[in-house]
């Protein structure tokens, strides 16, 4: 190919790509650095931010109620997401395996044809006082009073865990069902049992998906706080509801951008870890090919 044709065609592709650059620059870059500058400003006593440079924000995030916000909103994250993926992976296993896949798909999206906040309101009528689960245990005599089943964090797992199985399933389902199912079979004919072939077989060839799936799922809980707000209580509060506080109650806008950049931070953390495992399996895959081929 001539030199000239050759500049034309890479013309075309910075052409091609420029409606994506300029996409990501002003929905995502701009809001980004917007935050980060918000963070570092002093907090008008009438809301907003004034035009001087403040640490306040972020010396603010020491304080004791702040911390327990960043445990709670760690735990309860890595314990709905470690339930998902245990709920997930069976589910795409059995999607992957399954001649009905169509179906099931279209039975794994249907919660999304419902609005978010009337699916949590579905769950708080099936857990309150006099919701479902109670009206029918103490109309067959099993319960004398109401159980508490709302208004703790096992009721905010459990909604969390069924608002974000999807975003788990579709990831896996998607991975398992380009794996070689005939490696399972090789391996049990060579004496594994079924649970070895898929935990040595199975789950390290799906490894990818396992991943998308964990930050499909952390990522968004880390500022989750509507179920926190309708399902909990005010003890039960993580990061993202003290944000949208500082927002809509307090008006503290620098805090509410600094516990947002805490919190990207914590995403962050997470993202370099996984590339990290990535990278040293991937390195150590190869040591390893190279070893079978010098034997």
């Amino acid at each position: 190919m001539s030199g000239p044709k050759r500049r034309r065609k890479r013309n075309y592709g910075t052409i091609y790509t420029l409606p994506l650059v300029v996409w990501f620059t002003l929905f995502f870059l701009v809001p980004l650095l917007i935050i980060v500058l918000f963070s570092f400003l002093a907090a008008d006593i009438d809301g907003g931010v004034l035009p001087r440079f403040s640490i306040a924000a972020f010396t603010g995030l020491a304080k004791p109620r702040i911390l327990k916000l960043f445990v709670n909103t760690i735990w309860v994250s890595l314990a709905s997401t470690a339930i998902t993926i245990l709920m997930a992976l069976p589910c795409a296993y059995f999607m992957a395996r399954s001649k009905n896949k169509t179906m099931l798909l279209i039975l794994v999206i249907i919660p999304f044809w419902t609005n978010f906040i009337i699916r949590i309101f579905a769950w708080k009528s099936i857990l309150e006082a006099n919701g479902v689960i109670n009206s029918v245990l103490m109309g067959i005599g099993l319960v004398a009073s109401p159980l508490q089943l709302e208004h703790n964090w096992a009721a905010v797992i459990l909604i969390n865990v069924y608002t974000y199985l999807t975003y788990a399933i579709l990831p896996l389902f998607s991975t398992i069902e380009k794996f070689d199912f005939t490696l399972l079979e090789a391996a049990q004919d060579l004496g594994a049992t079924k649970m070895q072939a898929i935990t040595k077989v199975l789950l390290p060839n799906v490894r990818s998906g396992i991943v998308t799936a964990v930050f499909f799922t952390f990522i968004p809980l880390l500022g989750s706080f509507v179920v926190q707000q309708l399902i909990g209580t005010k003890d039960m509060y993580m990061l993202g509801n003290e944000i949208n506080d500082n927002i809509y109650k307090y008006f503290d806008w620098p805090t509410a951008y600094a516990l947002a950049v805490a919190l990207m931070m914590l995403a962050n953390v997470g993202l370099v870890f996984v590339m990290m495992s990535e990278r040293k399996q991937a390195r150590t895959l190869g040591a390893r090919r190279v070893d079978e081929a010098a034997a």
